[in-house]
């Protein structure tokens, strides 16, 4: 596909519901946001799509000593992927493994209260989940948000990002938490997400907690 850069992940956000209605219709949608980066792509989607929004809270299990490396990715429930090749390559024993997900599951559960509070997720029994990340450079998280929303009762699964590498795209589609990826580009030369924003901020706790607010409010 042809190289795509985006203002920013709220523009990405309206150009990726663009084409999710296209894809459409979808069955009683609710759309996740991954916190903190995915979710102000997912507003203008959920806003689009007239569907309410929510966050499937994940954290990446870095590699000990290389934590940009991605071994797997947990999730709420006790969701957890791994990547294998990663784990052996890195000569991670299960020890190392545990306690990097101690770590990260502390972390994983103090964004569940900061993002949610005491407010139940949606209900996804029967719906169409529609997860949405700002893109996706290895899939982990990605991978791990969605089996979330599978054992959580989604009738069907949909990964909506704006970009994502060719490699990554190939191993999402391949996983049965997934039934479709929806993506408005997959360069051949990707390096980052980064690269294909003009403004790629990191968004903060307090964004996604206004952008979440503001779904909550009556209408």
């Amino acid at each position: 596909m042809t190289q795509r850069v985006f203002e920013d992940r709220r523009d990405a956000g309206r150009r990726l519901a663009i084409l999710l209605r296209e894809h459409g219709p979808w069955s009683h949608p609710v759309v996740l946001g991954i916190p903190r980066g995915g979710v102000p792509v997912a507003a203008p989607v959920a806003e689009a799509l007239a569907a309410p929004l929510d966050v499937l809270v994940v954290r990446k299990l870095g590699l000990p000593h290389h934590e940009e490396v991605a071994m797997g990715a947990i999730g709420e429930e006790g969701a957890r992927v791994l990547n294998e090749d990663v784990l052996r390559h890195g000569g991670v024993d299960e020890r190392a493994l545990a306690a990097v997900e101690r770590r990260e599951r502390a972390e994983l559960e103090a964004r569940v209260l900061r993002f949610r509070g005491d407010a139940p997720p949606i209900d996804l029994v029967g719906r169409s989940a529609i997860v949405v990340d700002d893109g996706v450079a290895t899939g982990a998280t990605a991978k791990v948000a969605c089996l979330m929303a599978r054992q959580r009762g989604a009738a069907s699964v949909v990964l909506a990002v704006p970009v994502a590498s060719p490699d990554a795209a190939v191993d999402l589609l391949a996983s049965p938490a997934i039934d479709e990826l929806v993506c408005l580009a997959t360069p051949p030369t990707f390096m980052a997400v980064g690269q294909y924003y003009l403004d790629f901020g990191q968004t903060t706790d307090a964004e996604v907690q206004a952008l979440l607010a503001a779904e909550r409010r009556p209408r």
